[in-house]
């Protein structure tokens, strides 16, 4: 039987909250922190466009187990939508398919934009992730299938027109649920408008619990990464020179704890011999006036740090996720 190799990387675990330049995928942002970190596992709590900017949570580490509920939390964006064309992605990198030489009038816009608050139903775009028969919306697009993809309901909690820098262009600022496309909401405006509209350009700016302030770039991760250890000269002997361990402080100082992610849920501090007894996967009996009796999710910190997620049922503590890097 073949031996399984070691895991590469460090256990680093926390939230990177990454600010993610135009032109990047999501896919190739985690990568780059992964490695940035020299981590031994990243993932990310929702899919950002490449032609988008601004916030993609990245979990390092056991903060992975986290991202759905990262993933559940409330969308923030800022985009400018284009007037006068409608486009294949519903979005700048789209050819144009109708065009209109009508124009919008503020008032017209408002009065649009008030319709998409509440619970709508949305048709997402046609280049996007939404599977249809075991195949990715956009390879089908791609390809240049026509698919009909199903609606789904999506929560929308303000729509509020920022700025009008001409007739040609409108800038929003959107606050919606978990699914929510805004290159729909670009789309369907327009169609609403009769003049066709697109996504200009896009920013996420909240992902909650996160907020703006937890936001960090390229470049500040870059200024504070350690550089490997210079190579050894021909014909020296690595065994010459004093071992250099990589110093990733400065980096990891950048890092969000873990249970920053958990804000949603009911969080009761735990004594030694009860994290002991969860550390192992056995319950234990909450005590103290502030304990819930019962919670459908709820975690359990020590020392300040997330021990476990799991449900509270007449008092009672029952793990369902272990954390081990405290």
């Amino acid at each position: 039987m073949a031996r399984r190799g070691k895991k590469k990387g460090r256990p680093v675990s926390g939230w990177v909250i990454f600010d993610k330049p135009k032109g990047m995928g999501s896919t190739e942002a985690v990568s780059k922190i992964k490695w940035l970190f020299n981590a031994e596992k990243a993932g990310h709590a929702g899919t950002l466009d490449p032609l988008a900017s601004g916030m993609l949570p990245i979990a390092l580490g056991e903060a992975t187990k986290t991202v759905p509920y990262v993933m559940d939390g409330t969308k923030v964006y800022r985009f400018r939508v284009g007037w006068g064309e409608q486009r294949s992605t519903d979005d700048m990198e789209g050819v144009v398919t109708h065009s209109s030489q009508q124009r919008p009038s503020r008032e017209e816009i408002l009065a649009a934009a008030a319709q998409y608050v509440g619970v709508i139903s949305q048709v997402p775009p046609q280049f996007s992730a939404i599977k249809i028969d075991g195949e990715r919306a956009y390879d089908l697009a791609r390809s240049g299938e026509a698919v009909e993809i199903p609606s789904r309901e999506v929560e929308i909690d303000s729509l509020d027109l920022v700025e009008m820098p001409d007739e040609h262009f409108a800038e929003f600022e959107v606050v919606c649920s978990k699914g929510t496309y805004v290159r729909s909401l670009a789309r369907d405006m327009g169609l609403d408008l009769g003049c066709y509209g697109y996504i200009a350009e896009l920013r996420r700016i909240e992902v909650s619990p996160f907020t703006g302030e937890d936001l960090v770039t390229l470049s500040e991760l870059e200024q504070v990464w350690p550089p490997m250890p210079p190579k050894p000269e021909e014909g020296e002997e690595v065994e010459d020179r004093p071992f250099i361990v990589r110093d990733f402080s400065a980096l990891d100082a950048l890092v969000i704890d873990t249970l920053a992610a958990l804000e949603c849920l009911p969080q009761v501090p735990l004594s030694d011999d009860q994290a002991h007894r969860v550390r192992l996967g056995n319950p234990v009996i909450l005590r103290g006036r502030d304990a819930p009796l019962e919670a459908d999710e709820a975690c359990v910190t020590t020392k300040g740090k997330l021990l476990a997620i799991g449900l509270i049922e007449q008092g009672q503590f029952k793990p369902k996720r272990v954390f081990t890097s405290l």
